[in-house]
């Protein structure tokens, strides 16, 4: 009890401090803009800031949804364990984007599980304390239903792309996702998230042989070129047009 006990007040200061050291009008900007002094000042007092391994699961499906997350930096995979122990990864997150709020607002348990793709730092906000202050400003809960609308048009054009295009279609369409979401690096062709063939594999619905010998076929075809996770993109508009093809 005594060694839990110091472990609690260990992490409340880790929390504390961490809390300290970021900016929440800056990192939670959009947000941030609706809200009035008391309401900044509620959110202040009852956000978390937490920070995750590479690999370390942030919820699990299942769980009890009692938290609004967002990611302040790092990258972090939403994803759903399939049949056969496969899983397909549902969305890929970036900073500044806020995730785990739906399942808090159909009041069911989450549905998926989230963990982090390399260190992370989350911010965490009881669903209680979103759902006051939605109730008080009504901009807030508009800005939550633009989210919720946006996040909901991104599922349904992905779960068309990956229910009927080919391979080398899904495959494309995965690609420039990532490019899209995470931007390139300083040499405007590297997309700036190093995934493993299976990760890719599961965010395009295929399996990872497949996703290895249509990798292959992209480079062979001068679309692409790989070195360990690492994938430059060398003619963008081939493989937009290989998306499209489906």
């Amino acid at each position: 009890m005594y060694i839990c006990a110091l472990y609690v007040c260990y992490l409340t200061a880790v929390v504390g401090q961490i809390r300290k050291d970021i900016d929440l009008s800056s990192s939670l900007s959009e947000v941030w803009r609706v809200l009035t002094e008391d309401e900044r000042e509620v959110l202040r007092n009852e956000a978390k800031i937490l920070k995750f391994k590479k690999n370390e699961i942030i919820y699990c499906e299942g769980d009890e949804a009692c938290d609004m997350m967002c990611l302040l930096k790092g990258k972090v995979k939403i994803f759903k364990d399939g049949v056969g122990g496969r899983s397909q990864i549902i969305r890929m997150i970036k900073p500044i984007q806020y995730f785990a709020y739906r399942a808090g607002f159909a009041q069911e348990p989450y549905l998926t599980n989230a963990s982090a793709f390399e260190a992370s730092t989350v911010c965490i906000i009881p669903m209680t304390v979103v759902e006051e202050l939605i109730y008080r400003n009504p901009n807030l809960a508009f800005y939550f239903i633009r989210q919720l609308s946006r996040d909901l048009g991104i599922a349904d054009e992905r779960t068309v792309n990956l229910t009927q295009k080919h391979i080398r279609g899904r495959l494309a369409e995965s690609l420039l996702f990532l490019c899209d979401n995470y931007g390139l690096e300083d040499d405007g062709a590297t997309i700036s998230i190093h995934l493993s063939r299976e990760d890719l594999a599961n965010l395009s619905n295929m399996t990872t042989s497949n996703a290895i010998r249509t990798l292959s076929m992209f480079v062979s075809e001068q679309i692409i070129m790989m070195e360990g996770r690492k994938i430059k993109i060398l003619d963008e508009e081939r493989l937009r047009k290989v998306s499209r093809r489906g």
